[in-house]
């Protein structure tokens, strides 16, 4: 039974991991109350690679979550598995993009810059996007898990 806690949630459409992170794939994305067209837009995303965390699933909707904690229902096609993050939203300042020894500053980038990401090792993230591609403390990043590691 301990075995099983630590297994992670499956999602049961997709086989996959819940909760995960995603990204926008379109550049106007309405939020349902639930899941079907018929239930009210709560609102419209118009920011394409917006990074969100898929919390459900029903069919083809997936409840997804933004960095600000709000909640809606989405249809998965509008949905995209390349993974973005957010830089620090929680902060006012920018943050460091370091080179590759994680020590030769590149650029700061502000708050809310999105990335896409090229990896993490569990501290460290690759994040690239329209001139920048550098590293960044994986804490400072919206979009991956507390020592998640991926290429």
């Amino acid at each position: 039974m301990h075995a099983q806690a630590l297994e992670p949630q499956k999602g049961p459409v997709s086989g996959l991991p819940l909760p995960r992170y995603v990204s926008l794939k379109s550049d106007r994305v309405n939020v349902r109350e639930g899941p079907s067209k018929e239930h009210p837009t709560l609102w419209i995303y118009e920011r394409a690679a917006l990074p969100v965390e898929i919390t459900a699933e029903f069919e083809t909707w997936r409840k997804i979550r933004d960095s600000e904690g709000t909640e809606g229902w989405v249809l998965h096609s509008l949905l995209s598995g390349r993974r973005t993050a957010l830089v620090a939203p929680w902060k006012k300042e920018p943050q460091l993009l370091v080179a590759e020894d994680h020590q030769t500053p590149v650029a700061k980038l502000g708050p809310g810059v999105i990335g896409n990401l090229r990896g993490c090792d569990g501290k460290w993230c690759r994040i690239a996007g329209k001139g920048f591609d550098g590293y960044m403390h994986q804490e400072n990043l919206w979009g991956v898990y507390p020592g998640e590691k991926f290429e």
